[in-house]
């Protein structure tokens, strides 16, 4: 099976591309390697994936097509608002799954930068399906987010619930791709599936979340701002257990539902072939708990200066995933204190700290 992994240099794509790669598929990845944050963390990954940073810093982008001769990972320079790099990838390659992670993320910037968000999220997004449609696909998997629940505060967050309340444009942005797919579905019969994912940390994370920006403060004996006065709860999901329920859903086509009723419409499934999903570890973490466990693994105590709650932020979140476990039967299962552990190792290596 051929697989394409958009934002394959990002960090949820990134640990797809090389399961996928040690899971013997075919894969071929993309990313426009733009510069959100340290382009070098992406040079790294994509160094991972066999891909070397001095071929890539050589060539220009017009140059887009590098192959690891070693794994056989195919990656190219695309642009996901660029609607002909898009369908001329997906004419030269031919995928089966498209697994779409590439999207302009983050909450607070999304206040800051708000048409990058549309570009990127709701245009790019766009370009993918239109492609999926000119170039038929069994499954397109996507990723949304919980930033969709917004200002929803019934717990846990179900795939059941009306989301139609979003405090941050970034979540708006996700709402519309889980609209966007649903039309796609039902006009074009296209397989979709849409993934909220939770607080997603570990090694090779980005640098703009807590992990990072908390354990490098800390190292570097400065403060690092606890919002909310640290009165916030996350679903913290390590990373393996996220690409471990990717990896099972993929061969989980989405049908039609035919017992889906319009005048009690479950917004998790559909009469087209549409599915959504939580992917979470179905445990909140006290903010100053998760901070407590990075205090002792790295062997220091933060300096800890208190803020109110940021624009766009919410109070808690928590991951209902009773149906994402009946699909695939699985739960994710690494604690806060395995995660965080492996996340310093890989930091202390990676930054050489």
């Amino acid at each position: 099976m051929h697989i394409l992994v958009t934002g394959a240099a990002g960090f949820i794509g990134f640990h797809l591309a090389r399961r996928l790669i040690n899971d013997g598929f075919r894969v071929t990845g993309l990313d426009n390697i733009n510069d959100y944050y340290d382009i070098g963390l992406k040079y790294g990954r994509l160094a991972e994936l066999g891909i070397s940073k001095e071929v890539l810093r050589k060539n220009t982008i017009t140059e887009a097509d590098f192959l690891s001769e070693a794994s056989g990972f195919r990656f190219h320079y695309v642009d996901i608002e660029n609607k002909k790099d898009v369908d001329g990838l997906f004419e030269d390659s031919s995928p089966d799954v498209v697994v779409h992670l590439a999207a302009q993320a983050g909450v607070r910037n999304s206040l800051k930068n708000p048409y990058s968000y549309i570009d990127s999220n709701i245009t790019g997004f766009l370009n993918i399906l239109e492609a999926c449609r000119a170039y038929p696909v069994r499954h397109l998997i996507y990723a949304s987010s919980s930033s969709v629940y917004g200002a929803n505060t019934t717990m846990p967050f179900s795939v059941r619930q009306n989301v139609d309340h979003p405090v941050s444009l970034y979540a708006a942005s996700k709402k519309a791709n889980e609209l966007m797919a649903h039309s796609y579905s039902s006009l074009y019969n296209i397989p979709t599936t849409g993934l909220r994912f939770f607080t997603v940390y570990g090694p090779w994370g980005r640098p703009d979340m807590a992990p990072i920006l908390f354990t490098k403060a800390i190292l570097e004996k400065k403060p690092i701002k606890v919002f909310n006065h640290g009165n916030m709860q996350r679903d913290f999901t390590y990373i393996d257990d996220i690409i471990e329920s990717l990896i099972r859903l993929i061969p989980v086509v989405p049908k039609a539902n035919e017992g889906w009723n319009s005048d009690q419409p479950d917004p998790s499934c559909s009469y087209a072939p549409y599915r959504l999903f939580n992917i979470g570890a179905n445990q909140p973490v006290e903010l100053m708990d998760f901070i407590s466990a990075l205090e002792k693994e790295l062997g220091d105590e933060a300096i800890k200066e208190f803020l109110p709650l940021q624009p766009g932020d919410v109070h808690k979140t928590w991951a209902d995933v009773d149906s994402l476990y009946d699909e695939i039967g699985y739960r994710p299962k690494v604690t806060i204190k395995e995660g965080i552990g492996e996340f310093v190792k890989w930091y202390r290596r990676f930054y050489k700290k």
